[in-house]
């Protein structure tokens, strides 16, 4: 099982739990990873077995003549490195988790092994990379799983509908449905005020810039409200930190918004918030953070594209906004600040939901049943 980050975000709390349930059932899994981390330490208390080889992660910063020669030379070392654990071990099945890894597509074409891509990404332009990459996933995949029907529209016309499987995620949702103490006296948070708030990555996409946005409209029309930003950057992009920062100031939000960084207690998180947003300005497939703030029974506000469109419901389990029109989607977002009533209302049907269609059970059954139907070759 490969996969190129070690952090224990939305991708890569999915890839721990795949892993897991996997030897749960009796498969006997190695992983190897870019680095060490949070993720690389969970795996090993698992007492999964984790090498870390540079996987050579395709990311857009490598979209240039001197960042691809970079990841062509990693990836030829990663797959001499991987060709002889895989030969000591004898493996039959490479199991790639995003797009971004394309190593074991290589090996196991290279060797003859079945490979099983799982896909957690939209990828719409450029329209050149997205009709490349769906040959390349095509041609160098058995099976392909998907997260959404958006994910799976994304890819379908370039790869064939025999190989793609739409498999949910689902997480363990025990810390999120128990009560939790909320966060509010260790940041001094009046009870009176309504918190709004977001967790993800920092990145241009995923909508930090697009939340502070709205905060400016939903700040000029309310008193009592205070927003919350969760989330560090990828290594090397600490810049995009700073333009958060720098939106904070220019929107003069400092006494409004605490800005925590990254933070593992989110249940804590969602436990301080009484509306949780996720902004993301560009097709998020299946944000596992809209999962946890559903099973937290949060009112849930996301952009309407994506997997949030098939998470939401819109109007019964949660609300959703425009990605491109940040005074719309604060009008919206004040009419749950104006109705706490209705707040409580989402969040009931938000737990519902979550509980009854995207559970961890049926994601397990569903992944081990791909891994199960045999060798292709």
């Amino acid at each position: 099982m490969l996969h190129g980050s070690s952090d224990l975000y939305g991708a890569s709390r999915i890839f721990l739990i795949s892993a897991r349930s996997l030897m749960e059932e009796g498969h006997k899994v190695y992983v190897a990873l870019s680095e060490e981390g949070a993720l690389s330490e969970a795996l090993k208390a698992y007492g999964i077995p984790v090498k870390i080889i540079r996987l050579g992660v395709v990311r857009r910063k490598y979209f240039s003549p001197s960042g691809v020669v970079n990841r062509l030379r990693v990836m030829s070392t990663a797959v001499k490195v991987l060709g002889g654990w895989i030969a000591s071990e004898q493996i039959e099945t490479i199991y790639s988790n995003t797009a971004a890894i394309w190593t074991g597509a290589w090996l196991a074409k290279r060797k003859r092994l079945r490979h099983i891509w799982h896909l957690h990404e939209i990828i719409s332009s450029p329209a050149w990379f997205a009709k490349f990459m769906g040959n390349l996933v095509n041609r160098y995949s058995d099976k392909v799983i998907v997260v959404s029907q958006a994910v799976y529209e994304n890819w379908s016309p370039h790869i064939a509908n025999s190989k793609l499987i739409r498999i949910y995620n689902g997480i363990d949702y025990d810390n999120y449905t128990a009560p939790v103490p909320s966060l509010r006296e260790e940041l001094n948070i009046p009870a009176n005020i309504c918190v709004i708030g977001m967790i993800g990555r920092v990145n241009p996409w995923k909508g930090q810039t697009y939340f502070l946005e709205i905060a400016n409209y939903l700040n000029k029309n309310f008193l009592d409200l205070l927003f919350i930003l969760a989330g560090d950057a990828f290594p090397g992009e600490e810049y995009l930190y700073e333009v958060v920062r720098g939106k904070i100031k220019s929107y003069r939000l400092e006494d409004k918004v605490i800005n925590l960084g990254f933070r593992e207690d989110v249940p804590r998180l969602l436990s301080t918030m009484d509306i949780f947003v996720l902004p993301s300005i560009l097709p998020d497939p299946f944000p596992t953070v809209i999962l946890e703030a559903m099973a937290g029974g949060k009112a849930v506000v996301a952009t309407k594209h994506g997997g949030a469109v098939e998470m939401l419901d819109d109007g019964n389990a949660g609300v959703l906004i425009p990605w491109d029109d940040p005074k719309a989607a604060a009008w919206q977002i004040g009419n749950l600040i104006k109705d706490r009533s209705r707040r409580i209302e989402l969040g009931i049907k938000a737990k519902n939901r979550v509980l009854n269609h995207f559970s961890l059970t049926s994601f397990k059954r569903n992944l081990n049943r791909v891994l199960e139907e045999g060798p292709y070759h």
